[in-house]
Formats: C-alpha cells, sequence, structure tokens
C-alpha cells in the first residue's frame, strides 16, 4: 500500500497541518525556538512514515515508524510546555492533541503488526 493511502499517515498530515496553524500566533521571539522546533517535529511525523514505507525491509519500516512515534511524543509535550507559558490554552490545542492521540496509537499498532 503507498504510503499516501495509510490513515496514520493522512492523520499525521492533519496534525502537521494543526501545528502549523496553532504556531502562527506564537510570539515571534519563539520563532527559532519552540515555534521552529514543534514545527520540525510535526514535519517529522507523515515523513518518517512516507520514508518508512518506501523501504525494502520490514526492519526499516518499523524503525521509522518508531521515530514518527517518538516525534509524536514530541509534539505532544511541546504543546503541553506552549500550554504552560501561556501561548496557547489547553482548548486551544486539544484538536491536535487528539490528532497526536490518534496517530500515536495507530503507530503503535502498526509497530506491533509489523514485528509478529
Amino acid at each position: 500500500m503507498h504510503y499516501k493511502e495509510l490513515i496514520v499517515w493522512q492523520r499525521a498530515m492533519d496534525l502537521t497541518a494543526e501545528v502549523y496553524r496553532l504556531t502562527k500566533t506564537m510570539p515571534k521571539d519563539e520563532l527559532y525556538g519552540l515555534t521552529n522546533q514543534l514545527r520540525r517535529a510535526a514535519v517529522s511525523i507523515p515523513s518518517n512514515i512516507a520514508e518508512g514505507n518506501a523501504r525494502t525491509s520490514t526492519g526499516d519500516y518499523t524503525r521509522f515508524l518508531s521515530i514518527a512515534r517518538g516525534s509524536v511524543a514530541e509534539v505532544e509535550t511541546q504543546l503541553l510546555i506552549c500550554v504552560r507559558l501561556d501561548y496557547f490554552s489547553q482548548e486551544d490545542i486539544e484538536s491536535a492533541l487528539k490528532l497526536c492521540d490518534e496517530t500515536g496509537r495507530m503507530l503503535t499498532s502498526m509497530i506491533k503488526k509489523l514485528r509478529n
């Protein structure tokens, strides 16, 4: 199956778009800090899913999905940091957190299936 057909890749793309939408409102002094870090971590998720899918070995695919799973946790953590710094409210990030949860669960499931 091509990566664009994977629901997990589609959700990761939705999450990336949501992160970009949110970070547009962050303070300018965070442009090269938290804003950049959040965006890079978010972009890493669908990128690693796609790259892993294009690999020829199951081990490589699993490794890239695992990296994507780590990036999901990174995005979630950074969003929570933004709430603590009063850049966003908990309500502001709710949609992104739901996408993190959904994407993370799908990645975990895929990794387990590929390892069996």
